[in-house]
């Protein structure tokens, strides 16, 4: 999973699976679900299951607490209502509900089928304040226009029936069509207006989201995968034809990156644009096998829109090396409504989230002056949460307070944490192997199918490699000592040093100095441990600062956005008043905003670095 922040979406925060494998055929899938796309409900849409028979009273069905690759509670069942259960004569049946996402149906030796009404995720974003659905992970309906099928949202599952096969018969309008990778049943009753698909067990089905919209699909080949881009654009504005060969030109060089590792013959991205207020509102992506959903506001500019792309499809295309091919027994034999978590966080994203930027300088789509402000980027955003957290303690307890906090630390920490072990093992082996090689090796003893157990992992790692990595590995990952980046830099010819250089009032490029309480929208405040810039610091404002009002108005989230917005025009003569909140007490401060600069750290090269330095670098950054 991969969330990204957004001038559009400052204030929600900055917060994983394709093809089934071996598709039974239609007489064996036992579990037949219908969804009814065309007479949607008050903006809900009816869900019909018939399990075939039960041999016992009491019959137990689940909609998610969780799921793979989000890292968070949801409790998809509290979009689930007016649930029913009926007998073969018809007649209702008994049910009970414990808590948000299970129904215990009595009788159940009679049980013929069950349905209830599923509301969407996207429409109660503004509402929900706690378990969140991530807008990747949601859901949406949208009748005629579009319906966002992440269908652990929509189907669930009995209890110890997880492995039986599922029948999906989806009624829809004729005017819109779905891009998924389940495989279709084309025999059964083929029309404009009905798809039957397939799915071998239930974790396939939730691994095959589905986008219904009208027909906006681009389709290109990268070394003999076939990729399908699927858009929709609420006004129009965006089409997969307009972003076709940046997707081609970016997959082309992951491809060249990944080299033999080819898990997949068919990849479908699913692009949902936002139309802002009242739509999805948390952006990035969620992988799946041969997939991916990535939301993202219709409203950006088509540079930053291809550059989002680039990041988090790259981000979620690299998970078909791990967790996809390379995971535990937790993800294997995921437990949707009592999951265990892996210790291994630092692989599953962080990994992952290194590749996505390593192979852009790698394969020559970034400047080494960009590659080098990500890094160091990484390393400030890190430092904002508990530098001296064990991650394989975090990971293991990321659903649970304190640690599920931290949890978008995966991507800055879980990063640096891949780069620090890639510079070693490229030092320790003369250039040769890398963290890329590491899971290449790892895929060979694995794969998708033969999962580790979460215990032996480092052992493993350290009986392929070096026992310099079982020391990084104790003291840095299970450990709780910081990594000092620079004695990796050092080997590589590099230092830390800093530049004064201009950002925006309020924003560092796409780094906010601001930030919401997810808990009320209405306090802003400044954010703590990072630079503030100039403009920020002149009129004295202090890290932790609640923003009441600027030049009169009264700040909540949806009236900082329009100020943001505004702030862009400001010349540097225009003088501001601000009222803040320090330690309870009201602050009036106020003064001219000036040209805003911010000194930021930046990796330079050291003087006259030696040949084995810049060989280093080298095999590290182009190899």
């Amino acid at each position: 999973m991969k969330k990204v922040g957004f001038l559009i979406a400052i204030m929600l925060l900055l917060n994983s699976c394709g093809a089934t494998k071996n598709v039974i055929s239609a007489d064996k899938a036992i579990v037949k679900v219908t969804i009814d796309l065309v007479n949607v409900i008050e903006d809900k849409v009816l869900v019909s299951v018939d399990p075939g028979s039960f041999s016992e009273d009491e019959v137990v069905f689940y909609i998610p607490k969780t799921v793979p690759g989000t890292y968070s509670n949801n409790d998809y069942g509290k979009y689930i209502e007016s649930f029913k259960a009926f007998d073969y004569k018809g007649q209702s049946l008994v049910v009970t509900k414990k808590g948000d996402n299970t129904w215990v149906i009595s009788n159940g030796k009679n049980l013929d089928k069950i349905s209830y009404l599923v509301n969407d995720t996207y429409d109660s974003e503004d509402e929900i304040e706690e378990n969140l659905v991530f807008s990747p992970a949601g859901t949406n309906i949208k009748k005629g226009d579009n319906f966002m099928l992440n269908l652990h949202g929509f189907v669930g599952y009995f209890k110890n029936l997880k492995e039986i096969g599922y029948e999906l018969a989806i009624s829809h309008p004729a005017n819109l069509k779905p891009t998924t990778s389940l495989n279709e049943l084309i025999s059964v009753n083929p029309n404009d207006e009905l798809n039957t698909f397939v799915a071998s067990r239930y974790f396939d089905v939730i691994d095959n989201p589905i986008l219904y919209a009208k027909s906006d699909i681009s389709s290109f080949e990268v070394n003999g995968i076939t990729v399908n881009l699927s858009v929709y654009s609420p006004n129009s504005i965006i089409s997969s034809a307009s972003l076709k060969d940046k997707m081609l030109k970016m997959m082309t060089a992951q491809k060249s990156f990944l080299g033999d590792v080819n898990s997949t013959k068919k990849y479908n991205i699913l692009l949902y644009l936002s139309n802002g207020e009242g739509d999805a509102g948390g952006f990035g992506a969620l992988e799946h096998h041969t997939s991916t959903v990535v939301v993202l506001p219709e409203q950006m500019d088509m540079k930053r829109l291809e550059q989002a792309m680039v990041d988090v499809v790259s981000h979620e295309f690299f998970h078909i090396v791990t967790p996809l091919s390379v995971h535990s027994e937790e993800i294997q034999f995921f437990d949707f409504n009592a999951p265990k978590m892996s210790k291994h966080l630092w692989m599953y994203e962080g990994t992952t989230e290194y590749f996505a930027n390593l192979f852009q300088i790698q394969q020559g789509l970034i400047t080494e002056e960009e590659f080098y402000k990500r890094i160091v980027g990484k390393i400030s955003n890190s430092k904002t949460y508990d530098d001296s957290m064990s991650f394989t303690v975090m990971s293991q307890n990321i659903l649970d307070d304190p640690y599920k906090d931290s949890y978008a630390n995966v991507y800055e920490k879980g990063t640096l944490i891949n780069m620090a072990l890639d510079i070693t093992l490229r030092k320790l082996s003369n250039g040769e192997k890398s963290v890329l090689w590491l899971l290449k090796e790892l895929s060979k003893k694995y794969g998708d199918s033969t999962p580790f157990k979460d215990d032996v992992l480092f052992d493993e790692i350290v009986k392929i490699t070096y026992p310099e990595v079982k020391d990084f590995f104790d003291t840095h990952v299970i450990g709780t000592t910081p990594i000092d980046y620079s004695v990796y830099f050092d080997k590589v010819g590099l230092m830390l040093g800093s530049k004064s250089k201009q950002s925006g009032y309020f924003l560092n490029d796409q780094i906010p100095f601001i930030d919401v309480d997810p808990s009320d929208e209405a306090t802003i405040f400044i954010r703590e441990g990072i630079n503030l810039n100039s403009f920020l610091l002149g009129i004295g404002v202090q890290g932790g600062d609640v923003i009441k009002s600027i030049d009169g108005v009264n700040i909540t989230l949806s009236s900082m956005r329009s100020v943001i917005g505004q702030s862009f025009g400001w010349s540097a003569d225009k003088e501001i008043e601000m009222v803040v909140v320090r330690d309870g007490k009201e602050l009036d401060l106020a003064g001219s905003v000036g040209v805003p600069t911010v000194e930021v750290e930046m990796l330079i090269s050291v003087e006259s670095p030696s040949e084995e330095q810049l060989a280093l670098r080298e095999a590290w950054m182009k190899k």
